[in-house]
């Protein structure tokens, strides 16, 4: 389909609206994604709707060290991918576009939570991030803005700033993309090298051993709550061959509800092989944290029970990348 590149608000303000606006936020240096982004937008909008994506390097969210000057910038292959997605507007601004009396002397507070695991990594960043976002989203009006869910904390805190700031949008979450390796899609993949793209995928494969660790667990407390663990019932389940998920149920009947602990230590094995490689991994954190506000799970309680996102970010070269993964403890009971 044909894609408008537009460079200011003025211009994009004058277009004629139909049906729903869906907004998807980028920096650029698009891929797979973002496409499935865009297309999950042209989806939400609908046939008369209309799809934006806004291609917009924000100078306020790199701190000093980053990679702001070296962030890829193409904006004609982004052009053409978001096109061929099925976004009807690209929204390419300036700086001076965004930020027309030079840097904000007024920014939003990313509060508590902007000082948590990448908060606390990246002083400053969750709130250059919030600042650019509700900037975007006041010059672009939608009635929907899409985030994936690879960057968990700053979906947070998003759906946070427009809730408590009633901006009156509906925040949309997209799941992870990932390559077939595993490694989830990133901007900054094209960074590393052959080797460090190996030592990489330590991130998604501690990631999936805390996830497998988990599904063996939920799998055992169901069977424990399907099996009864009196002494003579079991004896009668081991009577008819059962003998094994009788075992299982007794053993799980005895254990706490849940074992964060257990799944937050079989995604650092991983991790910690991964520290002997050449290149070497470097951990900067590994956390199972609250999805609402992203406080880490008190000292992985055994006893805990609802929804948590196992992070992890790490360095591998002079890359810097993140990934996680949702899950839910007690999801059957």
């Amino acid at each position: 389909m044909t894609t408008t590149l537009l460079r200011t608000a003025d211009e994009l303000h004058a277009r004629t609206r139909g049906g729903r606006r869906a907004v998807v936020m980028t920096m650029g240096a698009l891929h797979e994604g973002h496409a499935t982004l865009v297309r999950t937008a042209r989806e939400l909008a609908g046939p008369d709707g209309e799809v934006v994506v806004t291609v917009f390097v924000n100078p306020l969210q790199f701190g000093r060290g980053e990679d702001l000057d070296r962030y890829p910038r193409t904006l004609d292959a982004d052009l053409k991918l978001a096109g061929q997605a099925g976004a009807d507007v690209v929204f390419a601004p300036s700086v001076d576009e965004v930020y027309p009396g030079g840097e904000p002397q007024v920014r939003i507070d990313a509060g508590p939570m902007g000082e948590r695991l990448e908060g606390s990594s990246r002083p400053g960043h969750f709130d250059g991030m919030l600042t650019v976002v509700a900037k975007l989203l006041h010059l672009t009006r939608p009635d929907a803005a899409l985030f994936g869910q690879k960057d968990a904390q700053q979906l947070a805190l998003i759906r946070r700033m427009t809730q408590d700031l009633n901006f009156g949008v509906d925040i949309v979450a997209v799941p992870t993309v990932r390559e077939e390796d595993g490694l989830a899609l990133s901007s900054r993949n094209r960074y590393l090298s052959a080797k460090d793209r190996r030592t990489a995928l330590a991130l998604s494969q501690a990631l999936f051993a805390g996830r497998d660790r988990h599904a063996a667990q939920e799998a055992l407390r169901a069977r424990a709550r399907q099996v009864p663990a009196t002494h003579a019932r079991a004896e009668a389940l081991s009577a008819i061959g059962e003998s094994r998920a009788a075992a299982d149920a007794h053993a799980v009947a005895k254990a706490a509800p849940g074992n964060p602990a257990a799944v937050h230590a079989a995604a650092r094995a991983v991790l910690d092989e991964a520290a002997r490689l050449d290149p070497p991994l470097e951990l900067d954190y590994l956390a199972l944290v609250d999805p609402s506000d992203f406080t880490e799970i008190t000292e992985l309680e055994d006893d805990f029970t609802g929804e948590a996102v196992l992070a992890v970010a790490a360095r591998v070269g002079t890359t810097r990348l993140i990934d996680n993964i949702p899950l839910t403890f007690g999801a059957a009971s």
